[in-house]
């Protein structure tokens, strides 16, 4: 795989909930956590985002063990701190503890330099009725593509 082709997406976080705003960060990583990511052994599907102090990190992402590593290899699930422009962070921590906002990772991906970045969303959960919408309106769209592509043929 080249370094470009890595995207691991978070395919529940739109269903659950509504994103209001997204942001790139970068991610502090040790060398085998790097390694693994490269190569695409990562998810984000279950992770969130939690401040502590004035820093941000991301919990619960799984970034597998490097393969080719010795004893120096890193813990799976350790919490990772997410780097941002302070400006960004006070945003970020203003909206979270005023109005009851959650942050999660939408995706993971290496950029054209070779970082790692994760993309993160300001969010806000939807409830029981907005996913039925959401259903609702992705089924209407399929139909709508079918007859589409009947007419088409």
């Amino acid at each position: 795989m080249s370094k470009n082709n890595i995207n691991i997406q978070n395919r529940k976080a739109r269903f659950q909930y509504e994103i209001i705003d997204k942001y790139i960060a970068g991610i502090s990583l040790a060398g085998t956590e790097i390694k693994s990511i490269r190569q695409g052994k990562a998810s984000i599907a279950e992770s969130f985002c939690e401040f502590h102090r004035n820093e941000l990190y991301v919990i619960n992402m799984h970034i597998e063990e490097y393969s080719h590593a010795s004893h120096f290899n890193h813990n799976p699930k350790s919490e990772r701190k997410l780097l941002l422009q302070r400006k960004e962070l006070r945003k970020l921590h203003k909206e979270v503890s005023n109005t009851g906002l959650t942050i999660i990772p939408l995706r993971l991906f290496i950029n054209e330099r070779g970082l790692a970045k994760l993309q993160i969303g300001l969010a806000k959960g939807k409830k029981m009725h907005d996913k039925r919408e959401t259903i609702k309106d992705r089924e209407n769209k399929r139909k709508l593509d079918r007859i589409k592509k009947s007419y088409n043929a």
